[in-house]
């Protein structure tokens, strides 16, 4: 009460200032007391006298040294000294209450920590000695104690990460309401907000033991955790432990374990998974003697001896998913428009080898994974015109068609492919694109393959795709060290596609080597070979990129754009996105610069909101090489989205002044879009009309029709049931699409790269699988719209005009004669028209006719397994309730395993056989899973059936 009387008292500090001289330590308390509840307003003029109160804070002798610390602290605060503020607030020890609900603490305590996780930070590097103020340890301490006392778990949990406090980081795990959430939640913030990979493998370490700690594991998060540590110990123990379980649900829950992993496409760990998983034991084949020990035990024998025969199976089908297991080869309702391909193949001269060739990759990309080559077929006169690289384009676009058909893939390129392993008769463009397709079928499943590929030595860094193995690694580099352009351009992107990831010294040697040689193309293909080496090792790749960077040859700059982009693939890493903005403005070469800015699309595709806003200046640049790259940025890190702010940004670079930029964008606007319907936005309708207006204009320039030809076939790429996708639905990275549209994205050098973007494909699908990985046919619902996420309608043939006749001489009497009988006929028409309307109007008074009402869209949607399942359709998938199969994981799309809840009854299996290219259109629903190659053909080979039988009269 006293201080609450002398607050309305008070008008000037300076007679409470005064007392700080005096020499009674009580009338100094008396003085800081109200001083401190003063500050907020009488702080200017306290700051004259700062050295006074500091010098009480110095006098070790005075009691009270700890109040003039903390008043010290807020008028430092108030003149934003933040540094020298929290200095005094350390000293303020207690008196500095966490607790407190004011913007002074709020401040000081964010301080706190940034300071606290910076000195954290360096005391983690090598050769680093920092020492840590114990007070400011303390003070971060009472803040996290708070938190998990006051139940602010993620508050906790945030501050925990940042500080490097894993004690506390457990404690606020272990002891929140919902441990399970809490560690999802925990493995999101790890991926979003720790930049450096090696912390975040210690933070991802310590979730994977509070996981095993729990009564009932979630063997899926910590497999997902174990992959991402690199150890493939840990997973097949889950997986063998899983599968010897007595309970069919546990094997069920290993495989969709094993389709999770595949999902990420790490194809080195999932062969070590393999490798590892144990095969069963042998039991002797006779029943045990009477009366021996041997059937005493015989029960328990028995058991054991079922028990291996169940892992067997288990093992055996986990080895199938993850040797063979390939999302293209689910095909489903194939629903590419071929009439958009016929009026691109009428449209394109013969002469023109550029836009011939896209057409190519374009039906290629149309029918990505489906087997139908309708198209290439119903054209071969066409197709034979092609020449050299035009003829290896088409011969390997086979192997974009067949994507994922591993089983047949070897038989279908027979024909093509060079006898006996080695040079053979047939065209070198023709064996070389079939060796090409080849790999772009096994991409990332290549053990079977491996062989063939190595005695042919092409193609073999895609099949072998991430595998690291020394052997392959020696003979492409046999290959390199030829010195012949074109094939150690490929030899130099191969190295980089064996070795993804593995930031092995391997890097040096092919540095070494781009530096000797004098080939352009060579430097070019191990520029990207040595980015991709790099592939998502962060900060550890560091001094390779400085490296690169810094080098005279524009083309290893180039290749350093890409490393960076690379090596902090999808992290929205700030300090990566500083020095890509800074070479996209600075640097002296316009391949570095378009470079630069295009890799700021593979460091933000896991934050694609933000990328439109971070290169919109960049899309406004004077330089076309800049504009172009901000378009494909936009392009591969919002690719599939629908993203508005993304459409908008790209739409005026589709009619920029130069062709190329033009080219970019309308591909970029084709990877944005793609699997969007007209329905969710109208521009996507607009911009179909806009290729198909540029690809039909004779006078159109030929870099921009290419890109219109291309956008169309990524448009309806995979049949139009294929998005791209560069995250799985666990939100880590699919290494084979980031590979695939980083080597895409080179297309600019040579046209027959544009292939690879067929590896980012992912089928917009949900597939339910049982026990004996079958598919099983029940329903499930999709609430919103049907028009929403329908396919695009067919284009109709576009109607005839007749030919434009020229005015002909009319006389004036004819003229006359012409309007009398007109007028005549008129009088007649409004005559019966009047009595027409006379009868109709009685008729009306007796009976009115019903008006017809058009009948309101269904909110919902019933979708039959299997049945596609677009990106923006995933939110409103739900399993309905009376349902006889329930999933093991909640999933709204991809492969999901399904528990039988009526195990008893017989089960209706979907059709296993290929697709048709008819389908229900109203429910959206697949009609076949893993179809085989042949029998596709057979489906589109077909005769029609005969007429009806009929009678001819004249």
């Amino acid at each position: 009460m006293a201080v609450a009387a002398t607050t309305t008292m008070v008008s000037s500090a300076g007679g409470l200032l005064a007392m700080l001289n005096e020499s009674n330590p009580s009338l100094k308390l008396h003085a800081l007391s109200l001083l401190n509840a003063f500050v907020d307003n009488f702080w200017p003029e306290i700051s004259t006298s700062v050295p006074i109160i500091e010098s009480l804070y110095e006098d070790e002798e005075f009691d009270q040294r700890q109040l003039a610390a903390l008043l010290v602290s807020k008028v430092f605060y108030y003149l934003v000294e933040l540094n020298d503020s929290l200095s005094y607030a350390l000293g303020a020890g207690p008196l500095f209450d966490v607790s407190e609900e004011s913007d002074y603490v709020h401040t000081l305590l964010a301080k706190a920590i940034d300071e606290y996780a910076s000195l954290k930070s360096k005391a983690a590097e090598p050769n680093e000695a920092v020492k840590m103020d114990p007070r400011l340890e303390a003070i971060v301490e009472r803040m996290l104690d708070k938190c998990i006392l006051d139940g602010r778990y993620q508050q906790a949990i945030g501050m925990a990460i940042e500080c490097r406090r894993l004690d506390k980081l457990e404690e606020a795990i272990t002891r929140s309401d919902n441990i399970h959430a809490t560690l999802s939640y925990c493995i999101n913030i790890s991926h979003s907000y720790v930049n450096l990979r090696e912390y975040r493998q210690e933070v991802l370490r310590l979730l994977v033991k509070v996981y095993q700690k729990l009564p009932s594991p979630d063997y899926l998060s910590i497999c997902q955790c174990l992959m991402l540590l690199d150890e493939p110990e840990g997973v097949s123990s889950i997986l063998e432990k899983l599968l010897r379980s007595e309970n069919k649900d546990d094997a069920l829950l290993a495989f969709q374990i094993a389709f999770d992993l595949v999902e990420n496409e790490h194809q080195a760990f999932l062969l070590n998974v393999k490798n590892l998983l144990s095969g069963p034991k042998l039991y002797p084949s006779e029943p045990p003697q009477q009366g021996s020990a041997a059937s005493e035990s015989g029960q328990d024998g028995n058991a054991a001896a079922s028990e291996d025969v169940q892992m067997a199976d288990g093992t055996q089908a986990v080895n199938q998913i993850v040797q063979e297991a390939d999302p293209n080869e689910a095909t489903y309702a194939e629903r590419s428009d071929l009439l958009i391909l016929k009026t691109i193949k009428q449209s394109v001269e013969m002469r023109n080898s550029v836009c011939h060739s896209a057409t190519i990759y374009a039906n290629a990309i149309m029918h990505a994974g489906t087997t139908v080559d309708t198209f290439l077929r119903e054209n071969l006169d066409w197709l034979s015109r092609a020449t050299n690289w035009a003829k290896f384009s088409a011969t390997a676009g086979l192997g974009v068609i067949h994507r994922g058909h591993l089983q047949q893939g070897r038989s279908l390129m027979a024909p093509y492919l060079p006898q006996s392993g080695a040079g053979g008769g047939g065209s070198p463009y023709s064996e070389g694109g079939a060796l090409y397709a080849l790999g772009l079928i096994h991409a990332n499943h290549g053990e079977g393959i491996k062989q063939f590929l190595r005695d042919s030595l092409r193609s073999l860094g895609l099949a072998a795709l991430g595998t690291a193995d020394e052997d392959v690694y020696d003979d492409i580099k046999n290959v390199l060290y030829t010195d012949s352009a074109v094939a150690g351009e490929a030899a130099g992107i191969s190295m980089g596609l064996l070795m993804v990831g593995t930031a092995s010294e391997k890097a040096a040697e092919m540095l070494t080597y781009a530096h000797e040689t004098q080939h352009e193309k060579i430097i070019r293909g191990l520029a990207l070979g040595i980015a991709l080496t790099v592939y998502g090792r962060e900060e550890e790749a560091d001094t390779l990129i400085e490296q690169m960077t810094r080098d005279q040859d524009p083309i290893l700059r180039y290749g350093g754009m890409y490393a960076l982009a690379l090596a902090y693939s999808g992290t929205a890493n700030n300090k990566a996105i500083r020095q890509l903005l800074h070479f996209a403005v600075s640097d002296v070469n316009n391949d570095v610069r378009r470079t630069a800015v295009l890799a700021l699309g593979f460091v933000l595709y896991s934050d694609p909101e933000q990328t439109p806003r971070i290169v919109s200046l960049l899309s406004e640049s004077y330089n076309p090489h800049v504009r172009y790259g901000a378009a494909l940025a936009v392009g591969i890190s919002c690719a599939g989205t629908g993203l508005s702010e993304a459409i908008s940004l790209l739409e005026p670079l589709t009619s920029d002044v130069v062709d190329f930029v033009r080219q970019g964008a309308l591909i970029a606007m084709a990877m944005v879009m793609v699997q969007i319907s007209e329905a969710s936005d109208s521009r996507v309708g607009a911009f179909r009309r806009q290729l198909e207006k540029i690809i039909l204009d004779k006078h159109e320039d030929t870099m921009s029709k290419m890109g219109a030809i291309l956008a169309s076939g990524i448009l309806d790429a995979g049949g139009r049931n294929v998005t791209i996708k560069l995250l799985s639905r666990t939100k880590h990275d699919k290494i084979t699409a980031v590979v695939g549209l980083a080597v895409f994205s080179q297309f600019w050098y040579w046209y027959p790269l544009i292939y690879f973007i067929s590896l980012s494909f992912s089928p917009a699908a949900f597939i339910g699988l049982n026990y004996d990985l079958k598919i099983p046919r029940f329903e499930f619902l999709s609430h919103a719209k049907p028009s929403l996420f329908e396919y695009p309608r067919p284009t109709t043939v576009p109607t005839t005009t007749s030919a434009v006749k020229l005015p002909t001489a009319v006389l004036s009497i004819s003229a006359k004669a012409k309007a009398r009988a007109t007028k005549k006929e008129a009088d007649q028409k409004a005559n019966a028209e009047k009595f027409v309307n006379a009868r109709v109007s009685v008729a009306t008074v007796d009976s009115p006719a019903p008006e017809k009402k058009a009948e309101p869209e269904p909110a919902f949607e019933i979708l039959t397994n299997p049945a596609r399942v677009v990106p923006a359709q995933e939110k409103f998938i739900k399993f309905l309730e009376e349902s006889r199969y329930v999933p093991i994981k909640l999933a709204p799309s991809g492969f999901v395993l399904v528990k039988d809840l009526h195990p008893t009854e017989p089960e209706v299996l979907s059709l296993t056989d290929a697709p048709s290219s008819t389908g229900s259109a109203t429910s959206g629903s697949a009609t076949g899973q893993q179809g085989s190659a042949s029998a596709a053909a057979m489906a589109v080979d077909e005769e029609p059936q005969p007429p009806q039988p009929f009678e001819y009269t004249s």
